[in-house]
């Protein structure tokens, strides 16, 4: 029991200090971005017509823009002192909506945009490695950075109806090795319980 408050302390310090620390580089430009800082300290890019073309995983030139001003600064954050040996991995995560012109099933829906969103997160993974001149930065990267297609399956929710227009979005997700670590204690646990 001990072992886990201590965790779950360590992880809601990482938690908080890191929020600061995001909210900190990027509250000015979250707003000029149609970005937001997250809880669980994601951070999410929205506006479709910013992000890609329709239907495609070409990243559109203004939110090549803000990459090229955002991963830099974001990556210096995560990577610094504080922070560095903290970091499990940071997903890059596609999301759709759920529409799909001439699908015939919600199946058939789900699969066209699992693929979208996979291939969308990739071409951000991509084109952010591509950033980094630095063999420093570039080998954290390696160890760090995780591209996820998510298709429909996480929708934003506002007032109990889906927009459909901010669940079209990218999210930058960091995963911290607490949390990672509360999460294999929990299964432990239940193993435990199952015996």
């Amino acid at each position: 029991g001990e072992a886990i408050r201590e965790i779950a302390a360590t992880y809601s310090e990482v938690q908080d200090a890191l929020y600061i620390a995001l909210e900190r580089e990027f509250e000015d430009d979250l707003p000029r971005w149609k970005a937001t800082l997250e809880k669980d300290n994601s951070i999410r890019f929205y506006e479709p017509e910013v992000l890609f073309e329709s239907g495609s995983a070409e990243i559109r030139k203004p939110f090549m823009v803000i990459l090229n001003e955002f991963m830099p600064r974001y990556v210096n954050v995560l990577m610094g002192e504080k922070f560095r040996g903290e970091i499990d991995e940071v997903r890059i995560e596609g999301h759709t909506s759920p529409e799909w012109e001439g699908a015939e099933t919600v199946q058939d829906r789900y699969l066209f945009n699992a693929r979208l969103s996979q291939e969308r997160a990739h071409s951000v993974l991509d084109y952010s490695f591509r950033l980094f001149r630095n063999n420093d930065a570039r080998e954290w990267l390696i160890k760090s950075l995780r591209s996820n297609g998510v298709s429909f399956a996480r929708p934003v929710v506002v007032n109990g109806v889906e927009d459909t227009s901010q669940s079209r979005r990218v999210e930058f997700r960091t995963i911290t090795r607490s949390r990672e670590r509360i999460l294999q204690i929990l299964e432990t646990v239940e193993e435990q319980d199952t015996e």
